[in-house]
């Protein structure tokens, strides 16, 4: 049987979250990235272990069917490979950033200025789109410094907490694009590794849909059930059952993680009582 060559980050949070993401989804891999290939033990798939820069060639050139990827990297590379999967985790953004004490009234400062970036392709491109005349400076690490040692008027940079931004005199003006990792593939797939790209799809997507609901359970009084059932829709619609006291019953259902507190409070005004919620450890439709 053929094996889904698969290119993960050696090293970093991108590749911990990637290898987590295949654990949760009951796909052994062996040795983890002790090695420069891995296999699973129980799935028909094979890991790389490469710079994040490298992925979106290798997969381009067919070295590599799949790959996880910054989206941010993947769009620099400029390779044509299609996002299967957007994955929700590894989110950041790509900002314009200036010095502190700069009044910033617009993108019209940026016309003329000196701008550090690891990222000349992606930063093209949007002052093309902005029409700034603006000069790059490509820098491979350390861009936050460009600015404090002359080499640069502003930076365009991965921002996530800002901290790194702050503690280098510099300010957040302009977010550019927003990124997470990505799930990639080329194009040149046989029929079989698809076939292995739609299980491990699958899987991902039923251990996705797991961690971003949570299973409530919770008592009502008969004549309010209409109104929760209303509130609580779930997959489909909620589970109820009688209890043993009368004109009481049992409410089941699903709810998303970003909608979960404004549904509580609407239960509670509906007179839902002994609310339970659960974490889902696999969520299948």
């Amino acid at each position: 049987m053929s094996l889904l060559k698969i290119a993960l980050q050696k090293s970093g949070r991108l590749s911990e979250k990637s290898l987590e993401l295949f654990a949760e989804a009951g796909i052994n891999i062996m040795n983890g990235s002790r090695k420069l290939v891995s296999k699973a033990s129980n799935f028909p798939v094979e890991i790389m272990y490469l710079r994040d820069d490298d992925i979106p060639q290798y997969v381009h050139d067919g070295v590599a069917d799949a790959g996880i990827v910054g989206e941010n990297i993947l769009m620099e590379k400029t390779k044509p490979l299609e996002i299967v999967e957007r994955l929700g985790f590894a989110r950041c953004r790509l900002s314009l950033a200036v010095e502190k004490h700069c009044q910033y009234n617009g993108t019209g400062l940026f016309e003329g200025m000196r701008i550090a970036t690891s990222y000349p392709n992606i930063l093209a491109s949007y002052l093309e789109k902005m029409k700034i005349n603006a000069e790059i400076h490509e820098i491979n690490g350390s861009v936050e410094i460009a600015p404090g040692i002359g080499l640069a008027d502003a930076i365009f940079d991965i921002v996530s907490t800002g901290s790194t931004l702050i503690s280098n005199g510099l300010k957040e003006v302009e977010t550019v694009m927003r990124s997470e990792a990505v799930l990639i593939s080329g194009s040149a797939l046989t029929d079989e590794k698809r076939d292995i790209l739609s299980a491990l799809l699958f899987r991902i997507r039923a251990v996705r849909r797991a961690n971003n609901n949570k299973y409530i359970l919770l008592n009502a009084p008969n004549e309010k059930l209409e109104e929760i059932a209303e509130i609580l829709p779930g997959m489909k619609s909620p589970t109820v059952m009688p209890l043993a006291m009368e004109g009481w019953s049992s409410v089941h259902s699903v709810v998303n993680e970003n909608q979960f507190w404004e549904v509580i409070d609407k239960l509670r005004e509906a007179g839902a009582q002994g609310i339970l919620v659960i974490p889902i450890e696999k969520m299948v439709v």
